[in-house]
């Protein structure tokens, strides 16, 4: 029977509910005079009263309990978001308590055992949904419920008191356009770059020295360092919108947003062109031996069997840069580009860290979902999704 006992234990359970445990003694929240100052460290249960805190501190503990239980994913499924929520509750409620008579220019903020926290219940979530294998559409039906409810704790009112929000009510206008731009230079550069790049990935698949030409050229320009490749755009575009006429009238300019888009198109188009010869080249040979025998010519070849075939090989390619180009369209705002990076460099010149995670947090959720979103259409457009449904 022990034997039994400690084969039910998982062996991750145990490590992130050791984590959970330590990362409870560390501070969860911070309190400070005002935005700029360095705050003071206070733990889980000193933010606001027991009847505040313990039901949250016991969500916390049944999900750190509920992900020991090896064989029971649902269990600890349910138990990581009921963890979640406690984190929330926590929050939500401690900045209300601390800020009670702490002054007009008071703020509070998440610390360092918030973070870990939510970093310690994701994995655990993580883990269960690994250990459920849900299909692409489960999946996406949960990212939805994910953000909806998202949606609706942003929309209550719950967290307002924190400074992060405190941050964005005093720049809504700018966020909004920082969300924007952010999605312009990452799905504009995508869609440009894909384009481009499959036309190429194409002829590079026929025709072997255009491939052996073409992917070290990418290969590359890939190999600048971001900085280093928005730092050259800057002149070259400069001198077309000084000597081209017009140029200057569509946005095209040393500084801006062109250099920082045209900058993420170059990084885009290795993904996309290599993603896209080696999707076509996954198509079975038998597949091909097949469609040759029917009578059909290359191009019927390229559009019934070698595309659809290599589609969740070139969705991944997209994956990436689109990934990819979410977090370099941050460094975009050092020349202007705009978007949420604005708020990241602004934040760093103000020691302003709630700032700084104005910028931050936005681009990884964005990121986080998009990768998903990505993952989610590869595996519907594998040959084993209708199994997986």
């Amino acid at each position: 029977m022990p034997l039994r006992s400690l084969s039910a234990i998982s062996a991750t359970g145990v490590l992130f509910a050791a984590l959970g445990l330590a990362a409870l003694l560390a501070p969860f929240m911070t309190l400070a005079a005002n935005r700029i100052v360095a705050g003071e460290g206070l733990p889980a249960w000193g933010i606001a009263g027991a009847g505040t805190v313990v039901p949250g501190l016991l969500a916390i503990g049944a999900a750190l309990v509920l992900g020991l239980l090896a064989g029971h994913p649902r269990l600890r499924l349910f138990g990581a978001a009921l963890g979640l929520a406690g984190l929330v509750w926590l929050l939500g409620q401690g900045a209300q308590g601390l800020l009670d008579g702490a002054g007009e220019y008071a703020r509070v903020s998440p610390a360092a055992g918030f973070w870990c926290l939510l970093v310690v219940l994701g994995l655990l979530l993580a883990d269960a949904l690994s250990a459920l294998a849900p299909g692409p559409l489960a999946r996406a039906a949960l990212l939805a419920a994910v953000l909806g409810a998202g949606a609706l704790l942003l929309q209550s009112g719950l967290l307002a008191e924190l400074s992060i929000f405190r941050e964005y009510d005093g720049r809504r206008a700018a966020f909004t356009d920082a969300f924007w731009r952010h999605l312009g230079l990452a799905f504009g550069s995508l869609a440009v770059a894909a384009a481009i790049g499959f036309p190429l990935g194409m002829l590079a698949h026929r025709r072997e020295r255009l491939r052996a030409s073409l992917l070290p050229v990418l290969s590359f320009l890939q190999t600048i360092p971001s900085l280093a490749m928005f730092g050259i755009m800057i002149p070259i575009l400069g001198w077309v919108g000084d000597s081209v006429p017009g140029a200057q009238a569509i946005g095209i300019a040393g500084i801006g947003f062109a250099p920082a888009f045209l900058a993420l198109v170059l990084y885009s188009l290795l993904p996309v062109v290599a993603n896209t010869v080696a999707g076509l080249d996954s198509a079975p040979p038998a597949a091909l031996e097949a469609a040759r025998g029917m009578g059909m010519s290359p191009r019927q070849r390229m559009v019934q069997v070698e595309l659809p075939l290599g589609l969740p090989v070139i969705l991944a390619g997209l994956r990436i840069v689109l990934v990819q180009n979410i977090g370099l369209a941050v460094i975009a705002a050092l020349i202007g580009g705009g978007g949420f990076g604005t708020f990241v460099f602004q934040g760093l010149n103000q020691t302003a860290t709630d700032l700084i995670l104005l910028g931050a947090l936005p681009t990884v959720a964005l990121a986080l979902v998009a990768a998903i979103a990505m993952d989610i259409l590869v595996d519907l457009t594998s040959p084993k999704a209708e199994s997986r449904r």
